[in-house]
């Protein structure tokens, strides 16, 4: 078809006064209209009108927010710009870029309506827009359009329902940052506090598919540095006979069996040397520390938060799975999970160790140690958790030279070096089989709420494995951690006791079920 010839570029006249004002468009001769000089003040430039932020991200995502909109004036109430010098009238449209708001891209933003032959402003350098009709508004961006795109002219692939996880096969690298997927939001920054990573804003509403209120979901954006912070930030939820207790980086279900407890698996990983990222891949997130070093460590959880896989991905490309926490169906309950046995048979082996009372060799000898008699099969590391019984396979060492004030997950300054021992056993054991991993139980005494306690056992465990990795060098991937509250009390007594705040380390690698099949 033939293009209509363009109207031609309208004529740029100079104000009067020496150029004291921009340039002004021309505008076609008018019938003659006595008019006087306005003796109000200036009319400002349009408002812009900021609505109320409807979702989580910025990026682009469903539920971004959205760029604000700007409303110009009526038709025929065009601002008044105040007397030109002379006396001259000064032009019903005001010069372009004085006053106008600097509108973001995306906005929806109408058009003003154009009288009948009066041409359009010049758009961009010397390319005239053609005449829209009158009150032709843009058409507006809406549901059923695409997305700008983010970064480099790429388009965002659809999310949701339906869109293929890529496998994590041996030797498959992580795809590069920058690859199409959307940006997970960033992280809260770590803040230190016990002597280890701050509790920290979790991961955001995306990675534990909850926010603020939501059953099942930790408190997003939230930061604890005391019980009163994590008092004032709790949140109650009653679902289906259980009771969810969210607070900053952790979640505690209640349910007929009693308490579970489940927290941010990357929490300690924030506050250290390297770069943090996350993504979501259909109904998984992904979260890669890349160490100074080049290595990888992938941890992926699922929409509540609970952990997958923990991958340790090597420069060249090999892949090994440090745990496989899916290979077996989740049940629909935490309580589920817990495993009932036997205890082990006596025996003449030591089971049970305190710093204070031990070297080096014992220690380490003890860590080392096998299971004190034989299991019928591996177990994930939910069950590990949760089954006090199957724990009982596995000796233990009694962290006594580290305790705990009332009501605080901080180790003392005074405190650290006693950690020195435990750090140099796990170093050894680690020099020999680099995917060993050891379980970090903290412990309350009986003084308290069981909630309060469960969560202060859980933050005195995350909070030694932390000193371990940041003062003595044990790479984190190697160890996990869970709180138990006042269940497994050393001495029996409700009432203040020191001794029982304290936190156990022991080997669970031979209970541990895994994709290599260990």
């Amino acid at each position: 078809p033939a293009i209509a010839p363009q109207p031609a570029r309208p004529a740029i006249v100079p104000q009067p006064g020496g150029g004291a004002h921009a340039p002004a468009i021309a505008k076609p001769p008018r019938p003659e209209t006595p008019r006087t000089a306005p003796t109000q003040a200036p009319v400002p430039g349009p408002k812009v009108q900021r609505p109320a932020q409807p979702g989580l991200f910025g990026n682009g995502t469903p539920g971004a927010v959205m760029p604000p909109a700007v409303v110009r004036p009526p038709q025929g109430e065009a601002p008044t710009m105040g007397t030109a010098p002379g006396g001259a009238t000064p032009p019903a449209m005001p010069p372009q870029g004085i006053g106008q708001p600097v509108v973001p891209p995306g906005a929806v933003r109408p058009m003003p309506p154009q009288g009948a032959g009066q041409p359009m402003p010049p758009q961009g350098a010397g390319r005239p827009m053609p005449p829209q009709g009158a009150g032709q508004p843009m058409p507006p961006q809406g549901a059923g359009q695409p997305m700008p795109p983010q970064g480099a002219g790429r388009p965002m692939p659809p999310q949701g329902a339906g869109q293929p996880m890529p496998p994590m096969g041996a030797g498959q690298p992580m795809p590069p940052r920058g690859d199409g997927r959307p940006p997970m939001p960033p992280q809260g920054e770590a803040r230190p506090h016990g002597g280890g990573v701050g509790v920290g804003a979790a991961v955001g509403a995306a990675a534990v598919g909850a926010a603020v209120g939501v059953v099942g979901g930790m408190i997003l954006g939230g930061d604890a540095r005391g019980l009163d912070d994590v008092h004032r930030q709790r949140r109650e939820t009653v679902r289906d006979g259980s009771t969810f207790y969210s607070e900053p980086g952790r979640v505690i279900i209640r349910d007929d069996r009693g308490l579970h407890l489940r927290h941010d698996e990357s929490e300690r990983f924030r506050g250290l040397d390297g770069e943090m990222t996350t993504e979501r891949r259909g109904g998984e997130i992904y979260q890669v520390w890349r160490r100074p070093d080049g290595v990888r460590i992938v941890t992926v959880t699922d929409e509540d938060g609970r952990l997958l896989r923990r991958i340790r991905r090597w420069p060249d490309g090999r892949d090994e799975i440090l745990i496989d926490n899916a290979r077996r169906p989740r049940p629909a309950r935490w309580s589920d999970e817990i495993v009932v046995l036997p205890p082990p048979p006596p025996t003449h082996r030591r089971v049970y160790i305190e710093t204070e009372r031990a070297d080096e060799t014992e220690i380490y000898d003890l860590l080392a140690a096998e299971p004190l008699a034989p299991l019928p099969r591996r177990y994930s590391l939910d069950e590990i958790r949760v089954s006090r019984d199957l724990r009982a396979y596995m000796p233990a060492v009694d962290v006594d030279t580290i305790t705990f004030a009332s009501g605080s997950w901080e180790v003392e300054p005074g405190q650290i070096a006693r950690l020195a021992v435990v750090a140099k056993s796990i170093q050894r054991i680690l020099a020999n089989s680099p995917d060993e991993i050891f379980l970090v139980e903290g412990h309350t005494d009986a003084v308290g709420s069981d909630i309060d306690n469960l969560s202060l056992s859980d933050r005195r465990a995350t909070a030694v494995a932390a000193i371990l990795t940041r003062d003595f060098g044990v790479p984190p991937e190697n160890l996990t951690t869970q709180g138990y509250g006042e269940q497994v009390l050393k001495e029996a007594t409700s009432g203040p006791s020191r001794i029982n705040r304290r936190v156990t380390v022991r080997r669970i690698t031979p209970l541990l079920e895994t994709a290599g099949g260990r």
